[in-house]
């Protein structure tokens, strides 16, 4: 039970329309974590531009 065996898969069997449904599902995943990160983003800038203009105005 302790030898590691190695697979290799060579071929894998997916009908077109099946393939275009699953990257339909992983775009439409991605719009909600791309508004999130675009929150964050837009957070970090307005802290980091806030303490530079508090800098420029000593």
């Amino acid at each position: 039970m302790s030898e590691k065996q190695q697979v290799v898969v060579t071929d894998i069997q997916i009908p077109f329309l099946s393939m275009v449904a699953l990257m339909v599902k992983g775009v439409l995943a991605s719009i909600p974590a791309m508004i999130i990160v675009t929150i964050l983003g837009a957070l970090f800038m307005a802290v980091i531009g806030s303490m530079n203009m508090g800098m420029m105005m000593n």
